[in-house]
């Protein structure tokens, strides 16, 4: 573990903390033949020799490594396209992590048993998580759906797609995380937090009828988040 640990932080620090943002606008543009992408994989070379301090016994994990990370950042170069570039940032990170274990697992094999992922609490837990965020918003855009008055409405039209979407996803996430770990006091935060921040769009609109549209789906939406975290406060331990 110490030894993945030690590949992790080295890889976080290169690829994060000393890559200024004009390397990667240098890759992205010269690819293969940028400058700053050799100078990249020179910091993460000289960041895993410092923190294997320089034992020779993994020179196996530090030039898997490093070769490995060279390829996929190439192949990310000149695969990624403007479109998918979010998806490539999370497959050339996925790719990164993978390679470390593989480093990690040459000194120290490890077996994953499903056994011990899909236990009771882990299958409680993933359904949970379903159920407060794709299966409650259908729940509420079910429930709500007869009435609309944003549709129409210039200041919503003017928002950014899926922002309410993914919203009441984090939202209540934060609020099953919360019930979960047995703090209530951040239920009442967020709740205070959201009615500040809607406060000023709903006073501007001066619509009765939106007011009650949002006060339905957020009472809604806490109703159902808070109602899971107890059912897997209660089962899940």
């Amino acid at each position: 573990m110490i030894l993945f640990l030690k590949l992790l932080v080295a890889h976080l620090l290169g690829d994060f903390v000393f890559q200024p943002k004009n390397w990667v606008k240098d890759k992205e543009k010269k690819k293969i033949k940028s400058i700053k992408l050799y100078a990249h994989i020179v910091v993460h070379a000289i960041l895993l020799l410092l923190l294997l301090q320089f034992n020779s016994t993994y020179w196996s994990a530090f030039l898997l490594v490093i070769i490995s990370h060279y390829l996929i950042d190439l192949g990310k170069l000149y695969f990624q396209k403007k479109k998918n570039k979010r998806l490539f940032f999370f497959l050339d990170q996925a790719l990164h992590i993978f390679f470390l274990v593989l480093a990690t697992y040459i000194y120290s094999p490890f077996k994953i048993s499903t056994d011990a992922i899909l236990t009771q609490q882990n299958l409680l837990l993933f359904a949970c998580l379903i159920f407060v965020t794709y299966t409650s918003s259908i729940i509420i855009n079910t429930l709500i759906s007869k009435w609309n008055p944003e549709k129409g409405n210039k200041s919503t039209e003017q928002s950014l797609a899926n922002a309410g979407k993914y919203i009441g996803f984090l939202e209540r996430i934060l609020i099953f995380v919360f019930i979960a770990i047995n703090q209530w006091a951040g239920v009442g935060f967020l709740l205070a937090a959201k009615s500040i921040f809607r406060f000023g769009d709903l006073t501007a609109s001066k619509d009765r009828k939106l007011t009650e549209y949002v006060l339905i789906g957020t009472l809604l939406s806490f109703g159902l988040a808070i109602l899971t975290g107890l059912v897997y406060s209660h089962y899940g331990r």
